[in-house]
């Protein structure tokens, strides 16, 4: 099946034959889908604090924050922003010349309203000779977007979202990564200093690291904290296989083995990597200006401030274990812990002896934990919190994709569709364990949670495998508490017109 060059191509990539072997074995089987118990409600599994219990969590993480513990701040920053200007790239290539859509007519009625209209300004002068204002009069609206989007202009149809102006200040526009350095500052430094580490693609890596050095000082400054930031890329052995549609190798023009990243899930190596006790996990894109962050950095405290107070319980109860001299009722108690508090349950749990007992929490406790913040569903497009079986037979907290769902089972359609709470991307995360060591975070991946999509490349249909997502199957066997966060703390971008939503005016 590969030829010389073909186990040249792999290696130099750091992936075994073996692999791309399976990898073509799964891409020809399929996945398994999961099997459902419920989908997570304020009811059955997600935690809805009320305002004591709020500030006793706040507090816990402010007194945790106080012991001088390391904290990361971990923002998947990878790939060029150019879905968001999907519109306007249809409009530069449509064979009209005005606005005609809803989409296009609210870009241009609106356009002093986003923070990059002075940048944009400047390039339509040096290229067309005209400014904005101008060029609207002589309804030359291309050449506004074609400014906005190529690369004679600002770029923006290739440059990435963590760089692209989202929000105007009277010091000046900020862009996502300014905007997630000021979070860090606010809820995630401790001991003066504040770490940062975004993920990137090859290509934009010189181009972050520039206009991080270019804006540290000012945030240091601003915020009396002394900045970390570090980046990485998503790595080469991560990437994955395509396949024709009868499952061969797909090969590109040259003859050579075509990879693809394998998508976000391929970050847990790039997550393994970061020597912290907690780490935030949050998108580039979900950023607010100053005046709506109290609420972001409140619940952020507060679900830092869950996890720390479950890790305590779960680093006494394990120590306990340790120790030999428990009692029965004690593990009875670490059994309510793991149920109520972990949400893991074992449906034949009582007919362990208590040695098998001892085994099987010891086991469930001493994993990496994750609490996640989810927020009221409101038709958002995305993942949302499960009640799902696992591969040995317990029930417990997942965060899962459509494509997870078998769309055959009416039962569980139901579910996915009827779910009142949806995935916001909100994590906090604990990867040491109660003896200060690091967990090796890909022994706890589902390698069965990857999914097939179809894609094409040069006009020919492939299928390509993505690895299991970094919040779904990637962080499939963690502790995960789900915590009910308020709307307003989720704000994406997916397209250049959200920027002119009242949350980002």
């Amino acid at each position: 099946m590969f030829t010389e060059s073909d186990l040249k191509q792999i290696a130099a990539r750091g992936i075994t034959e073996e692999q791309v072997r399976q990898q073509l074995e799964q891409i020809a089987e399929g996945f398994p889908f999961l099997k459902l118990e419920a989908a997570a409600s304020v009811e059955k599994g997600i935690v809805a604090p009320d305002s004591e219990e709020r500030e006793a969590y706040v507090k816990a993480w402010q007194d945790y924050k106080d012991e001088g513990h390391t904290i990361v701040k971990f923002v998947p920053a990878s790939g060029a922003a150019s879905r968001m200007f999907k519109n306007m790239f249809a409009f530069v290539d449509a064979d009209y010349d005005v606005p005609t859509t809803d989409f296009e007519k609210c870009y241009f009625e609106r356009i002093r309203d986003f923070a990059f209209r002075e940048e944009l300004c400047d390039k339509c002068k040096q290229n067309e000779g005209k400014n904005i204002k101008t060029l609207l009069a002589e309804g030359n609206y291309k050449a506004i977007a074609r400014n906005m989007l190529a690369a004679e202009g600002l770029n923006y149809g290739q440059l990435p979202k963590g760089l692209l102006l989202f929000h105007n200040y009277e010091d000046g526009p900020r862009t996502p990564m300014e905007e997630h350095l000021v979070e860090a500052a606010m809820y995630a430094s401790s001991n003066g200093k504040a770490n940062v580490h975004f993920t990137v693609s090859h290509e934009h890596l010189e181009l972050f690291k520039n206009k991080v050095a270019e804006k540290l000082e000012k945030y240091a400054n601003q915020f009396g904290v002394t900045y970390n930031v570090s980046f990485s890329e998503q790595k080469p052995s991560t990437d994955t296989i395509a396949a024709n549609t009868d499952n061969t190798p797909f090969r590109n023009a040259d003859g050579s083995l075509l990879f693809r990243p394998g998508g976000h899930g391929a970050l847990i190596e790039n997550l393994n990597e970061i020597d912290a006790d907690i780490v935030f996990i949050k998108n580039i894109d979900n950023v607010v200006p100053d005046r709506l962050k109290p609420a972001t950095v409140e619940w952020k405290q507060v679900i830092a401030g869950v996890l720390v107070t479950l890790q305590a319980k779960a680093f006494d109860y394990l120590r306990l274990l340790d120790s030999g001299r428990y009692t029965h009722e004690q593990l009875e108690e670490i059994i309510r812990f793991v149920q109520r508090d972990l949400c893991c349950r074992k449906t034949d749990i009582k007919e362990l002896e208590d040695a098998d007992l001892v085994i099987y929490l010891r086991k469930k406790l001493n994993r990496p934990m994750r609490v996640c913040g989810v927020v009221k569903n409101v038709g958002e497009p995305g993942g949302g919190p499960f009640l799902t079986y696992n591969q040995d037979g317990t029930v417990s907290l997942q965060i899962l994709e459509s494509s997870q769902i078998d769309t055959a089972n009416e039962e569980y359609v139901k579910m996915f569709k009827n779910g009142t709470h949806f995935n916001p991307v909100d994590l906090v995360c604990a990867t040491k364990d109660y003896k200060g060591n690091r967990f090796n975070l890909p022994d706890y991946v589902d390698r069965s949670t990857g999914f097939i999509s179809s894609k094409s490349k040069n006009g020919k249909e492939l299928k390509a495998l993505e690895l299991p997502g970094l919040w779904n199957g990637a962080m499939s066997d963690w502790n995960t508490i789900f915590v009910e966060v308020p709307l307003e703390t989720f704000n994406p971008v997916k397209t250049v017109n959200d920027l002119l939503r009242e949350q980002h005016q």
